[in-house]
This record gives structure tokens, C-alpha cells and sequence, in this order.
């Protein structure tokens, strides 16, 4: 079953105004997660600002406006570490947030160069027909998951 039709709008909702905008990750180093994320996925860093002793940051895709992600390094103490994830099922064991996904035109194409760049891929491309999609998984060095999707006929 492909998801081809999405339930009707409610402007009239008084939370109507909610929209996405970003995902947070909190990391022990801010300096190598924003240079990971510039030389592993092209991403821009829109946005720099210090918040007490830690130091964020907005960084969004190479072509996309609309959605970020915000880094939140350094400060003490310093955050507990996560699991690397090496198998995706193992991951669905931890409670709470689990990963941000990505729509690309070939997950496929996206996954050769993700790897050709050192990226740790934890999930090799699969179809899941319920949501007809293409998806893969992959990690950041501090345990933080991403997914990739493609939409599939």
C-alpha cells in the first residue's frame, strides 16, 4: 500500500500554525559534528549562537531550506554517550526520539556516496512496500541515526 493521499487540512485547528522546522542533536564535540556534517552530507550552516557554556548551530542540506538540524555541542557536563548502532533492529530497542529521515532521488546512488565519503551505514537500501518507499540507515559518529527515503512506484 503506497501513502498517495494524505487526510484533509485543518486550518481551522488552533494549533494550525504548528510546522516543522528542525531536529536536535546533542553532542560532546560541536566543532566535529558541524564539520562532520559539512564534509560528509554538503550540508550549509545557516545559523551560529553560543547558549551558556554550549555552542549551537543550524545546518541544513545542500538544497533545502526548510528543514535543519540543530547542533547543541560542548557545555558541561558534557552528554552521555549513545549507542553506535550497527544493526537497525537493535535500535528500536532504546525509547524515544530515533532518527530524522531524508527524501533523495535514489537512496541507491545516495548510499554509494554516503560510503565513498566514510559515512557508517547501518542499514543497506531496502523496500518497505507499506509505506512505498526505498529507505537505508546511517549513523553519525556519535550515535545519532538518519534515514534515507525514495519513493518508489
Amino acid at each position: 500500500m503506497n501513502v498517495v493521499t494524505l487526510p484533509a487540512k485543518n486550518p481551522s485547528s488552533p494549533l494550525a500554525a504548528l510546522s516543522g522546522h528542525h531536529v536536535g542533536i546533542r553532542v560532546p564535540d560541536f566543532a566535529a559534528s558541524k564539520q562532520w556534517f559539512i564534509e560528509k552530507l554538503d550540508f550549509r550552516v545557516v545559523h551560529e549562537w553560543p547558549y551558556a557554556d554550549q555552542k549551537l548551530a543550524y545546518v541544513a542540506p545542500a538544497n533545502d531550506d526548510h528543514f535543519f538540524i540543530e547542533i547543541l555541542g560542548d557545555g558541561n557536563p558534557l552528554p552521555l554517550p549513545k549507542p553506535l548502532w550497527t544493526d537497525l533492529g537493535d535500535s528500536l530497542r532504546l525509547a524515544g526520539y530515533h532518527h530524522a529521515c531524508f527524501n533523495v532521488d535514489s537512496v541507491e546512488a545516495t548510499v554509494a556516496e554516503l560510503r565513498r565519503r566514510g559515512v557508517d551505514i547501518v542499514t543497506e537500501p531496502f523496500v518497505l512496500p507499506a509505506v512505498g518507499r526505498k529507505l537505508a540507515f546511517f549513523a553519525d559518529p556519535w550515535g545519532n541515526l538518519f534515514e534515507l527515503a525514495e519513493v518508489v512506484a
